[in-house]
């Protein structure tokens, strides 16, 4: 593993010197997945960053979970339109004890149709992580968003201990881990490092890497200068280099924050995947703009038919 000097000093070398290291370890094709957002709003954590916390006024759509056959039509959708996973969202903390009961219905019934299953529902408790992998889940989505140190300035309402004690249960039970951050929230070059390293750590199948979209009436809805396309690609390749096993996967803010250029840039040197369409509460591109985004950057897009939920 590379020491926080070492990525410190690639991360501040020669921009085509740096992306050139990274691109030593991406994997040989581009994979596309795509999200639901199964239960929207109302969420109890005060996240500065999230449309969806019920602490601030930001106005979006808010509606309880969707039923079992909405998500699976979804999903096939889904996979019809290009994508090899399917991410299902929810909202909250921790999964409502009137809704894990049709969570896990969800994950069976996926299964039942050959598509291959994934969560995202919060903060789990052992019981709740042993059940999920008794219905078959395979791949579990739990963020740590940003570093240890940062953590506090981000939230308050949960710790980042709570995050990690959801990634260990995840590993426990041998399900797959879809783990990544949000960067642009006023985390430091340093700290960008220490996300890199506790990363390296937790070692995830998949890393997500979000650039921050303010949203009006969240505490960060003036941070759109907290990070730059430079230090965008500085990171996913850093995270690249101190994370070779996992992929790479540019997230929310890709179309809000990056130009095509850029996003090429990032394909063709350090991201082996990408979150395509819509996000929660933000807009993406469409799926046939992704693929030409990937194939200008000289990419294959590949990938098994799966589906997943996040």
């Amino acid at each position: 593993m590379k020491t926080k000097d070492e990525l410190l000093k690639l991360y501040n070398s020669n921009l085509e010197n740096l992306l050139k290291e990274a691109q030593k370890y991406l994997k040989p094709e581009v994979e596309f997945c795509s999200i639901i957002n199964a239960r929207s709003g109302k969420c109890s954590q005060n996240c500065k960053y999230c449309a969806q916390s019920s602490h601030y006024n930001t106005d979006i759509e808010t509606y309880p979970l969707m039923d079992v056959p909405t998500v699976v039509k979804a999903g096939l959708d889904s996979i019809k339109n290009g994508a090899s996973r399917v991410a299902i969202v929810t909202s909250g903390k921790t999964p409502d004890e009137s809704d894990f009961d049709r969570m896990l219905e969800m994950i069976r019934a996926l299964n039942k149709e050959g598509i291959k299953s994934c969560a995202s529902i919060g903060i789990l408790n052992d019981e709740q992580a042993k059940k999920l992998k008794e219905a078959g889940l395979i791949r579990f989505h739990h963020n740590i968003n940003t570093c240890k140190s940062y953590h506090p300035e981000i939230c308050t309402t949960h710790s980042y201990d709570d995050r990690i004690k959801t990634v260990e249960l995840v590993q426990k039970y041998g399900m797959e881990l879809c783990c990544g951050v949000i960067i642009g929230m006023g985390e430091t070059v340093e700290q960008r490092i220490e996300m890199a390293l506790e990363l390296a750590k937790i070692n995830p199948e998949s890393i997500p890497v979000n650039i921050l979209t303010p949203i009006k009436n969240t505490p960060f809805e003036n941070y759109r200068d907290k990070i730059d396309e430079e230090n965008v690609l500085r990171t996913l390749a850093v995270f690249k280099i101190a994370c070779p096993n996992s992929s790479i996967r540019i997230a929310g803010g890709k179309k809000a924050r990056l130009c095509g250029k850029t996003i090429e840039t990032a394909f063709r040197y350090c991201a082996d995947s990408a979150i395509v369409g819509n996000y929660l509460t933000t807009t993406g591109f469409t799926p046939e703009e992704d693929k030409k985004i990937v194939q200008n950057a000289g990419r294959k897009i590949g990938g098994t038919k799966t589906f997943v939920t996040i």
